[in-house]
This record gives structure tokens, C-alpha cells and sequence, in this order.
């Protein structure tokens, strides 16, 4: 891997990580149609830690008051607002244990059998529908603060089933954070969030195995892949918050779709 593929994969891993496209889809593609070897998965978690940076650095704010008061659980002084970002730390923990258990019983079993581009075109244009069906019905009222344990649990159940190729872990769980009638802002930030401490968790395990291997096989495109994952991330995160305030997610059904055919024509064609 040279300097301008490790650019090249980080900024495509930090904008559809965000994006409801799905970041592993258009990894499989291009690593597909540019005959490149499938990145290392030392590589990938790379990149997705550089995305849980730009994450944690978009809604620092948030991640140092739920930080401060989740630390301060046994406090009964607090006032409702702080309770209330508390119980956000805690819906979060709670989203995260599903993708935890799932993941770690079938990652094996995708990373074998589905990072395959059919895969990815089934999936592209499976839950481009989804988002179609969640624009169309969804209620949308809710706000970010009314979410709940068990709504948190049933997103964090969605969130698993990005480890397939093409389905978008932000795509899934906005999509159900739709169904359960939040606007697509809230929707969006819970997403974000949501996304780190199963980044995080699956980068320290990796990171331990780095270690105990003596870095073996990491070289300097690593962090240069980390870094530009972080800021193409950053700015992802960015133009979603602005853009769904006064936008739906109908573009990104568009996309998705011309994504699956295009993938679809090159590959028969190629065969």
C-alpha cells in the first residue's frame, strides 16, 4: 500500500462511515475494482478508530458532560438535565451490548463468506428500501432526549447487522431510529454516538493483539489512513447534522441504488 491508497481508503472509510451508504460496502468495491489485496484487518480498525476520533471530537461537549455525570451515579443531588445525560450514557452502554454479542459470534463467519461485491449489491439496494419505507411512514417526532433503554437496545440490535458489507451501521441505525419515531437529527446524533464505544472496544482488541504480535506488519500508511479517516470523518459528521435539518435521507436512497446498479453492470460485464 502506498501513501495515496492509505489517503484514498481513509477519506472513503471516514466519509461512509457517516454517511448511509455504508463504509465496508464501497471498501469491498474499491478494493475490488482497483485490484487491490483486501486491507489487513489491522488496517481497517485503523481507520475506524480515526472515525470514532473525529466522533468523539465533533460532540466533545456531550461526551464530557455524560462522561462527568455518569462518573457521578450514585449523586441523587443532581438536577433533571444532568440525570437526563446520564440516562444518555446509559442508553448508549446498553446500544452497544448487542452489536458486542452478535459480532463477536459471526464476524468470523461474514468476513469469510460475504465481503463479496453480489453481497454488496443486494445489501446497497435492501436497505436503500428500508430508508425509502422509514421516510415515507416513520412519524419523526422525537426528540434525541426522549430516546430510551429499550429503544437504545433495539438500535443497538440494528447496529449488528452492519458487520455485513454494504448495509451502513449509520444507515441501519438511523433507519430504526426512524421507525421509532425520531426526527432525523436525533436520529443522527444517536448514530454517531452509538458508533464509538464499539469502535473503540473492537480497536483496543485489536491494538492488544498488535502489541503482543510486536507491531508486526504496521507501517507509517497506518497512521497516515488513521489521520485522513479522522478528518474526512469529522467533515462527514459535519455536513449530515447541517444538512438533515432542513433535508430527508431520499438522496442517499437514490445513491445507494445507482451505487448497486453500477456495481451490477461492471461486474457482469467483467465476468
Amino acid at each position: 500500500m502506498n501513501i495515496f491508497q492509505a489517503i484514498f481508503l481513509g477519506a472513503i472509510q471516514g466519509i461512509t462511515e457517516f454517511l448511509p451508504v455504508s463504509s465496508s460496502g464501497h471498501l469491498v468495491i474499491f478494493e475490488y475494482f482497483l485490484g487491490l489485496k483486501e486491507t489487513p484487518i489491522e488496517f481497517d480498525v485503523m481507520l475506524h478508530i480515526g472515525t470514532a476520533f473525529a466522533v468523539i471530537t465533533y460532540f466533545r461537549e456531550d461526551w464530557i458532560r455524560m462522561t462527568k455525570n455518569l462518573l457521578a451515579l450514585g449523586d441523587n443531588n443532581k438536577n433533571n438535565k444532568e440525570k437526563n445525560q446520564r440516562i444518555e450514557a446509559v442508553n448508549l452502554i446498553i446500544g452497544t451490548i448487542p452489536a458486542v454479542i452478535i459480532g463477536l459470534g459471526i464476524e468470523g463467519i461474514i468476513s469469510k463468506y460475504l465481503r463479496n461485491p453480489w453481497i454488496v449489491v443486494f445489501t446497497l439496494v435492501l436497505v436503500a428500501f428500508l430508508i425509502f419505507l422509514a421516510e415515507k411512514f416513520s412519524k419523526k417526532i422525537k426528540d434525541y432526549a426522549e430516546f430510551t433503554p429499550k429503544h437504545s437496545f433495539m438500535v443497538g440490535l440494528a447496529q449488528s447487522l452492519a458487520l455485513i458489507p454494504g448495509v451502513s451501521r449509520s444507515g441501519i441505525t438511523m433507519t430504526t431510529s426512524l421507525f421509532l419515531g425520531y426526527n432525523r437529527v436525533s436520529a443522527a446524533k444517536f448514530s454517531f454516538l452509538l458508533s464509538v464505544p464499539i469502535i473503540l472496544g473492537a480497536g483496543f482488541y485489536e491494538g492488544l493483539k498488535l502489541y503482543l504480535n510486536g507491531f508486526h506488519g504496521v507501517t507509517p500508511m497506518y497512521f497516515i489512513g488513521f489521520l485522513s479517516s479522522v478528518i474526512s470523518g469529522y467533515m462527514a459528521i459535519a455536513f449530515l447534522m447541517k444538512f438533515l435539518q432542513t433535508r430527508n435521507f431520499m438522496p442517499f436512497v437514490y445513491y445507494r441504488i445507482i451505487l448497486a446498479v453500477c456495481v451490477a453492470v461492471a461486474l457482469i460485464i467483467q465476468n
